[in-house]
């Protein structure tokens, strides 16, 4: 098992929620995904959610499992996944900054290139599976609405053709931070971003679907 929790992933997703400042054209952007999801919620009663980057290893797999920890925070059937185009690992700092966040990491397959891991929180009744894998893997349920990660500079961001619609929410890749002394500060930003703005749209959609 693999845990360096620092705090519950409750306190610091209410601090990550009350700590954002958002800029009005993304509080557009929010808008206008929430809206997607809560139209096709009303019509299925569930969403597929599929976060994808290129690699399927920094901020798409925060997408996911923050995506996991939101839905039940507002009860919502809300399912999430993540993908790439290319396949290499679910990297470990991701891994770390999660922890640090309250998740819990229990290896299911290991593998030097591309462990699996369940991932849990506290109270979870259910875990997700953790690992890189291209978008359209088994596991990634049909049919999604895909959210793409990668920055507005990243020319690789995928194109994504099987999904119902396609949102790009762009985040700084906290990559470039590896091996430096900015590196775990550098990830804890990226996942509070994602956390809050998880927050955002599950909190819209919510609300729209009352």
């Amino acid at each position: 098992m693999l845990t360096t929790s620092i705090t519950s992933t409750e306190n610091f997703f209410k601090n990550a929620v009350k700590s954002i400042v958002l800029k009005e054209d993304r509080k557009v952007l929010l808008h206008k995904i929430s809206e997607g999801i809560a139209k096709e919620y009303l019509k299925n009663e569930v969403v597929n959610l599929n976060f994808i980057c290129t690699h399927n290893s920094r901020r798409s797999q925060l997408g996911q499992v923050w995506g996991f920890y939101v839905a039940n925070y507002f009860n919502l059937n809300i399912n999430s996944f993540s993908g790439g185009t290319e396949v290499t690992a679910f990297y470990r700092n991701t891994v770390k900054t999660l922890q640090k966040a309250g998740f819990d990491f229990q290896v299911s397959d290991f593998s030097h290139q591309n462990p699996k891991y369940e991932i849990r929180f506290k109270g979870s009744k259910k875990s997700i599976l953790g690992f890189s894998k291209r978008f359209d893997h088994p596991e990634n349920k049909e049919p999604f609405i895909a959210i793409t990660t990668c920055n507005n500079a990243d020319k690789n961001c995928p194109f994504i053709p099987s999904a119902l619609v396609r949102y790009h929410l762009p985040f700084e890749d906290p990559k470039a931070s590896d091996g430096t002394p900015e590196q775990e500060k550098t990830y804890l930003k990226t996942n509070r971003q994602i956390a809050a703005e998880m927050y955002f749209i599950f909190n819209e959609v919510k609300r729209l679907t009352r």
